[in-house]
């Protein structure tokens, strides 16, 4: 394999956490231009919750951890918390409790939570 090819495979949590942010930002903007139940806002919001289970997947619980935010306002989520900062960021973003019960397993979510 190419170095382009194993980084597109295998991207880095660095790479993986920066993508999240950015789809995220995105998701935003396109809720606030064409509303939540536009294609854009549910294909951005979908490729951010799937770049945050694969920055679980690949890099829990060593490296990203999920914790509820007790914070949150609104419905129960869980923050993608980073054991490390990366650049400023100490989270990648947040995923809804019940969006983790559908996209991941029990045990996953058990592993993957703070230990």
């Amino acid at each position: 394999m190419t170095d382009e090819t194993t980084e597109l495979l295998y991207p880095s949590v660095e790479k993986l956490v920066q993508e999240i942010v950015v789809v995220n930002h995105a998701w935003k903007v396109a809720c606030e231009l064409f509303g939540q139940d536009s294609h854009l806002s549910i294909s951005s919001r979908d490729l951010k919750t799937c770049l945050q289970v694969r920055l679980l997947r690949s890099y829990a619980p060593k490296q990203v951890y999920l914790i509820e935010d007790k914070e949150a306002e609104g419905e129960p989520l869980y923050s993608l918390r980073l054991r490390k900062p990366i650049g400023n960021r100490l989270y990648a973003e947040h995923l809804p409790m019940r969006i983790a019960l559908e996209v991941l397993t029990v045990q996953e979510l058990e592993e993957f939570k703070k230990t």
